[in-house]
């Protein structure tokens, strides 16, 4: 039997979590909810949204290519992305991890700090560097003879995958390097001292290690590249169209807003999907 001085403590983890609890629900769930209904709503050029429910916006993004295509350039610049970090990202964590405190604390800055510089700032340095022929790097190796042509950057996957790179390349150095922490360094010295060469030892005894890591940061990557808007726009323009470009445009240019909200949805439900089998595949792994 309870007494009166319990019932007020088992009461108080949900006084704690309510104004949070209200937040989330407030501006997160709330928001979505009305997403997923506005995405059955009719439009019209002229009529405007009608709250009427039905299946033609889901229709046309199911039967016309040109969805299709647009989904699949969002997750394939998307998973050249996140494997292009995880190739440069990974070991640059480990070389993080074996350095000395100083010069640890020094490049750790050096990572971090483009987080604290404006995504559209950083994209708009890489157009400045390779952005047709007044890029700096094109006129640099246009004076010197070494190309005849601009090396095509801008308008590009090409460009927009390494431009995302460069934005999430911090996420994966950070949660490879966090797995890393619990990686004893005497382990792979008693494995060189046993005979084991540097491959035995990357392959068996660092891969396993970094494994969780770099899966956790393929997961972070992946959802921010597939969902991200002012690189593929800067970089890519109107032409390779994505599919959170596409969303503002149905939102903000042609008014459609119940088609831009199932672009929208579709987009969230994909990348839920696969973030949770992600998730499950870590944690049985």
């Amino acid at each position: 039997m309870r007494t009166a001085t319990e019932q007020p403590s088992a009461r108080a983890p949900w006084a704690l979590t309510a104004p949070a609890l209200m937040l989330f629900v407030g501006v997160l769930l709330i928001p979505l909810a009305m997403t997923v209904l506005l995405s059955f709503h009719d439009w019209g050029q002229y009529k405007g949204v009608e709250p009427v429910f039905i299946l033609k916006n889901w229709h046309e993004i199911v039967s016309d290519p040109y969805y299709a295509e647009m989904f699949w350039r969002t997750f394939r610049i998307a998973i050249l992305t996140t494997l292009l970090t995880a190739v440069l990202g990974a070991p640059e964590a480990y070389i993080l991890n074996r350095m000395s405190g100083r010069w640890k604390s020094f490049f750790l800055l050096v990572i971090l700090g483009p987080l604290l510089i404006s995504v559209v700032a950083r994209t708009l340095g890489w157009a400045l560097l390779f952005g047709g022929n007044n890029g700096v790097v094109n006129k640099l190796l246009m004076s010197l003879g070494l190309i005849s042509t601009p090396i095509p950057f801008m308008f590009t996957e090409t460009g927009r995958v390494v431009a995302l790179a460069h934005v999430m390349m911090p996420f994966m150095v950070l949660s490879v390097w966090a797995a890393l922490q619990r990686l004893d360094p005497q382990i792979e010295n008693a494995a060189m001292s046993l005979g084991a060469g540097s491959l035995t030892i990357v392959r068996r005894i660092i891969m396993p290690q970094i494994m969780p890591g770099v899966l956790s940061g393929a997961i972070i990557v992946f959802s921010l590249s597939a969902s991200a808007f002012a690189t593929p726009a800067i970089i890519g323009g109107r032409r390779l169209k994505v599919a959170a470009t596409l969303a503002y445009d149905e939102f903000l240019n042609t008014l459609n807003w119940p088609l831009g909200a199932a672009v929208a949805t579709l987009l969230l439900v994909a990348l839920v999907l696969i973030v949770v089998g992600s998730n499950a595949l870590n944690e049985r792994r």
